[in-house]
């Protein structure tokens, strides 16, 4: 690093930020985040930390131009004092949840009762004034729902499923017959896998719920250790790996008087439940068949359990799961997607209603016959837009960025990543007024105001500098970070690609995120940082997305390559002898990739939790791009690391959350053991205590330095050099 190039002021900042990266949960406290709009429009309420390196969560309610803080963990006598309870940390840890205090909530429809638990304690509060109060539980307590007329709280507790009146009358309504029986809480595979984070689904008329029965028996058992503490006992988990036995989800129907209604349908053609819900029209459920090349919209008849198929989706690949649906209008009308070709459409009752190259993302919410849904015209934004017969089509956000929201009563929030980092607003009247600002942009003259909510994050101490690039012939979206010193012409930079490249995520846009950070952070040190979103990652059309059916390494990688070369023709500036990757996850097992298959062009990698056998990785994930292990097996020979370590001649670093459940540390010392064993050379960091996303505000910190020293140390030492 150049560091005599250097103001003092931009040299501390860089020394400082991996601390503030840290501290700051990845700049993800002091954001408003999880709102819900009350049926009138007037009040919206949110979880916000009250600053920037705060981790707990308050709630909150926004109305008529103020916030008022709801429910204050701080303040609620012998909140926080229990232990959160196992499945509550499971379900955080799907979620990749970074806080603590009041994480989640629920409300009645009218938004005036607020459910939420602490420490395994059931906590209600009216947003009509008072104050928080704890409601009497059986046990410890996990995602409390209240019913749709706020008489009632369900709830789930040792796998039990439970409702309470606010007095304490509890009745359990499903009692866990084993201990790998759970009724009201998602499965691995649909919380990790499939968007579905809930396992129960109130009636409109309050007497009734749909709840979710699992049983994990037949699910593989892997075991979590800790190494750095040999005198605790490992920890059991249900993982269901590539071509063994998912987990057996049912469907009921359970009375408040007792009784019981079982859901019908072929759980042997179709067994995974992507999606259930109960609205005016009755209960419904989407199910999936096991290669997940058929799902299946089915009504149910809630006195009887039978079910009708209302819609059919099929696809030779896969059919991707789009959040949110399905859904019906007040009319009943479904609300699905549709993949042709090159575009994934928004349909209602069948007909489509948004344009070809209008890619749908997720559907946020419907009121009357109005769909509120996120799409994406350009693969750098994001927005939030409106469709409703009469009004046509409108998009409701305005200026640069990646956003979501939610809608009622005429009005919408507006959240998501700016330009400016991470914003939320509230705009209303915004039915069938039209478009109007976005968040932290004024409206056009006419527009329905729009009003900000308090975001109280921490300022980043680096300002990314992106500059946005199509590259080659596939015009694939890259960003290059150049160290904000360097003039261009001066001197060649050694190249570091910053990837995730895999499904569901974009790190290319036109927002500032955590990533953009960490990457200009990176070109700070010295590098010049290209970070590429290639085939198979979201928002660029079903064809584009399914080029990976079969082979999730071949095309990832080359399009890295490609974008690289093509970078290089740019920039000058780049030096192609010096080229460094890191990642983490899928990108850990690209960057593993590139220095096994590419040693010509990648002469150093980190690779983070990267997942080298794919037979390990789950069921509804793996098997969706790569097939059946055992009628595909060539797919996960083909993009498995595993069994090729002999390959490699580059500096590797493999880091790994020992506590990993989602990819295990098992991935990282079985291909260790491998590269050993063929005399080739590299680094392990183990992490003690780390999951998937490691919580430790020190191992986070210290993780970019040692990063950037192994890169720089790797490049240094002339191993670029042949």
């Amino acid at each position: 690093m150049h560091s005599s190039t250097l103001t003092p002021e931009q040299s501390t900042n860089s020394a400082d930020f991996p601390r503030q990266f840290a501290r700051s949960r990845r700049f993800s406290l002091g954001v408003p985040r999880h709102f819900t709009v009350s049926p009138d429009g007037r009040r919206v309420l949110f979880v916000r930390t009250v600053s920037g390196t705060d981790p707990v969560g308050r709630l909150w309610q926004y109305e008529d131009g103020a916030e008022r803080l709801l429910a204050d963990p701080a303040l609620l006598v012998g909140a926080g004092s229990g232990a959160v309870p196992e499945e509550e940390r499971l379900r955080r840890e799907r979620a990749r949840e970074r806080s603590v205090g009041v994480v989640s909530y629920a409300t009645d429809d009218a938004a005036r009762l607020v459910a939420f638990a602490l420490s395994g304690a059931l906590w209600a509060v009216r947003t009509d004034g008072g104050t928080p109060f704890s409601v009497p539980a059986a046990g410890p307590v996990v995602d409390p729902r209240p019913s749709p007329d706020g008489r009632y709280v369900a709830y789930v507790s040792r796998r039990c499923f439970h409702v309470v009146d606010l007095t304490g009358d509890d009745r359990q309504l499903a009692r866990a017959e084993g201990p790998e029986i759970s009724y009201g809480l998602a499965e691995y595979a649909a919380a990790e896998s499939m968007q579905r984070s809930r396992g129960y689904w109130w009636a409109p008329d309050s007497r009734r719920v749909l709840v979710a029965k699992v049983d994990t028996s037949p699910v593989e058992r892997r075991y979590i250790s800790d190494p750095a503490d040999p005198t605790k006992p490992p920890q059991a988990i249900r993982y269901p790996a590539a071509g063994t036995a998912n987990a057996e989800v049912t469907l009921e129907i359970r009375a408040l008087e007792g009784d019981r209604v079982e859901v019908e349908w072929d759980r042997k053609a179709y067994e995974y439940v992507v999606a259930a819900g109960w609205d005016a029209h009755g209960p419904f459920v989407t199910v999936q068949s096991r290669d997940q090349r058929i799902v299946r919209t089915l009504a149910v008849d809630p006195e009887t359990g039978a079910t009708e198929v209302l819609h059919e989706r099929t696809d030779p690949a896969w059919v991707e799961i789009t959040e949110g649906t399905p859904a019906r209008t007040a009319s009943g009308a479904l609300v699905l997607p549709e993949d042709e070709g090159d575009t994934r459409y928004l349909t209602v009752g069948g007909q489509r209603v948004t344009p070809e190259g209008l890619q749908l993302c997720a559907v946020l919410g419907v009121e009357g016959e109005r769909v509120l849904f996120t799409a994406s015209d350009d693969p750098l934004e994001t927005h939030v837009w409106c469709h409703e017969p009469g009004h046509g089509l409108r998009r409701l956000s305005r200026e640069p960025g990646r956003f979501t929201g939610a809608a009622r009563g005429g009005t919408v929030v507006l959240a998501g990543l700016t330009p400016r980092g991470n914003e939320a607003g509230v705009l209303r009247g915004a039915g069938a007024a039209g478009a109007a600002g976005a968040a932290g942009a004024a409206g056009a003259a006419g527009d329905p105001p729009y009003q900000t909510l308090t975001s109280l994050a921490e300022e980043p101490l680096i300002t990314p500098r992106p500059v946005h690039l199509t590259l080659g012939e596939r015009k694939l979206r890259g960003a290059l970070y150049l160290p904000s010193w360097h003039e261009e012409g001066t001197g060649k930079l050694p190249v570091l690609l910053d990837p995730y490249g895999g499904p569901g995520m974009q790190l290319v846009g036109r927002a500032r995120g955590w990533f953009t950070c960490v990457s200009q952070w990176f070109a700070e040190q010295g590098f010049a940082v290209l970070v590429v979103d290639g085939r198979g990652t979201p928002n660029r059309g079903p064809a584009w997305e399914k080029t990976i059916h079969g082979d999730q390494l071949g095309p990832a990688l080359e399009d890295q390559v490609d974008a690289l070369r093509a970078a290089a023709a740019h920039c000058g500036d780049l030096d192609l002898t010096r080229v460094a990757i890191r990642g983490w996850s899928f990108g850990g097992f690209l960057a593993a990739a590139a220095v096994l298959y590419h040693p010509e062009i990648f002469h150093a990698a980190v690779a983070g939790a990267p997942p080298t056998d794919m037979r390990m990785y789950d069921t509804h994930w793996k098997e969706r791009y790569l097939g059946h292990p055992e009628e595909q097996p060539e797919n996960y020979e083909r993009t498995s690391l595993i069994g090729h370590g002999h390959l490699l001649s580059r500096p590797l670093l493999l880091v790994h959350g020992l506590a990993d459940d989602n990819v295990a540390a098992a991935h990282t010392l079985r291909f260790s053991a491998e590269l050993l064993a063929a005399g080739k050379p590299h680094s392990v960091l183990p992490l003690p205590g780390a999951t998937h996303l490691p919580a430790d505000d020190a191992v986070n910190a210290q993780l970019l330095y040692f990063q950037r020293d192994f890169l720089m140390g790797a490049l240094a030492e002339g191993t670029g050099k042949d």
